[in-house]
């Protein structure tokens, strides 16, 4: 999901959501979560541009710093941006923050970046979305691309970008 809001080097953010489960297969290590939440989760919230959307340019800004995240804020993070590869939350943080969230801050400080992406995280609840259309991720079931991304770009007026990796263990089928 993309959202205009810049003043900077870049001209929108890209919120990006994970499947754990997915996300644990094609990582080709086990993850230490004993069972990954199945719910979707964040995975970053990135600045960027139409040049280059994958990466944003000249990140200048502090470094992450964990003490300006409050307790009751990181307890909602480790629900909505769990390290699912790890069980060290706060270093999935703090890399996500140094490589895109620097990048944001003449328009969002440390705190912000984080409240915003929880507050994205809620308010465009992927799970919730896709139950209701009766899609629920599973190894046993496929859908058209078309069926995951109407739900979505109904229930947010954005239109998705989604992608699949493959699974490591079946190079034929995507996750």
């Amino acid at each position: 999901l993309c959202f205009i809001m810049s003043t900077g080097s870049y001209v929108y953010f890209q919120f990006v959501q994970q499947w754990p489960p997915a996300t644990c297969i094609r990582s080709n290590k086990p993850c230490t979560k004993h069972r990954p939440l199945p719910i979707f989760t964040i995975h970053g919230l990135w600045p960027s541009n139409y040049s280059n959307p994958r990466m944003p340019s000249n990140c200048r800004g502090s470094l992450f710093e964990t003490r300006k995240l409050s307790p009751e804020l990181q307890s909602k993070l480790k629900r909505a941006w769990p390290n699912v590869e790890t069980d060290n939350d706060t270093k999935l943080w703090e890399h996500e923050w140094n490589k895109h969230g620097r990048c944001s801050e003449g328009t969002l400080n440390q705190t912000q970046y984080f409240q915003r992406s929880y507050s994205m995280w809620r308010s465009h609840n992927i799970t919730e979305i896709l139950r209701n259309a009766s899609i629920v991720p599973n190894a046993k079931q496929t859908w058209k691309y078309s069926d995951i991304v109407s739900p979505i770009q109904t229930a947010t007026k954005r239109t998705p970008v989604l992608r699949c990796k493959p699974d490591p263990a079946h190079p034929n089928i995507s996750q």
